[in-house]
């Protein structure tokens, strides 16, 4: 299902740290709408409801509607500046987007079937996630929420790349990392062995090492016997 998001803006008069203390105080957020043909303004948001609305994934790569004076905006997200440990947000970024211009934005990926995946399930693998999101290029409202990876048939040594996922992009979403070569098509997900599951045979070649050194030794010492008996 797909999601909508509003933010309700004001425009912020003051600006400089203690007053965006006060406004923290107060219940409210700092903030800057940026980007296209109009000039950067600084606004207020509801803090709460920010930290509500980014508890959500699709809030990173969703379109936003920015309501300011009467009017609607669409914007993306674009920086975050958060307490180190507390659920207290200092500053947000939101750049103005246009419906001909193609933006460039971090998508998150979903890995699905992951219990029944081929090389979990009878293989015995585990699956090791390389990536969390991938940076995609489009027109704003070609812009996919996600970017789904079906786990069902990777087996136990095989590995998903960008290039494994191209066919899972909505038409005019591409790969930023593939645009620039297949230099670039670096590694999604792969599926493994535990490692004890791969070091089964250590002890038994530990053995056997020690097997030859003891018959070393043994030839050795019968060298040294014979030696004796010509002297």
């Amino acid at each position: 299902m797909s999601m909508s998001f509003t933010l309700e803006a004001e425009k912020r008069d003051e600006q400089g740290s203690s007053a965006s203390r006060r406004l923290r105080r107060a219940g409210k957020l700092p903030a800057i709408l940026y980007g296209g043909d109009d000039p950067a303004v600084p606004i207020t948001l509801d803090h709460n409801a920010m930290v509500h609305n980014l508890k959500e994934d699709a809030f990173y790569s969703h379109i936003l509607t920015v309501k300011l004076d009467g009017k609607s905006q669409k914007a993306i997200l674009r920086d975050v500046q958060r307490h180190p440990f507390k659920p207290t947000i200092y500053h947000v970024d939101l750049l103005r987007v246009s419906a001909n211009q193609p933006i460039r934005v971090n998508v998150p990926v979903h890995f699905t079937n992951e219990e029944t995946c081929k090389g979990v399930k009878p293989g015995g693998g585990m699956i090791n996630r390389q990536v969390n999101e991938i940076e995609v290029e489009c027109l704003p409202d070609d812009l996919p929420e996600s970017i789904e990876v079906d786990m069902t048939d990777v087996d136990v040594g095989e590995t998903l790349h960008l290039s494994d996922l191209k066919g899972n992009l909505p038409n005019g979403v591409e790969m930023v990392a593939l645009m620039q070569g297949d230099d670039y098509d670096y590694a999604v997900v792969t599926v493994q062995l535990p490692r004890s599951a791969k070091g089964g045979g250590g002890a038994a070649d530990a053995d056997e090492g020690g097997e030859g050194e003891d018959a070393g030794d043994e030839a050795g010492d019968e060298e040294a016997g014979g030696e004796e008996d010509n002297g």
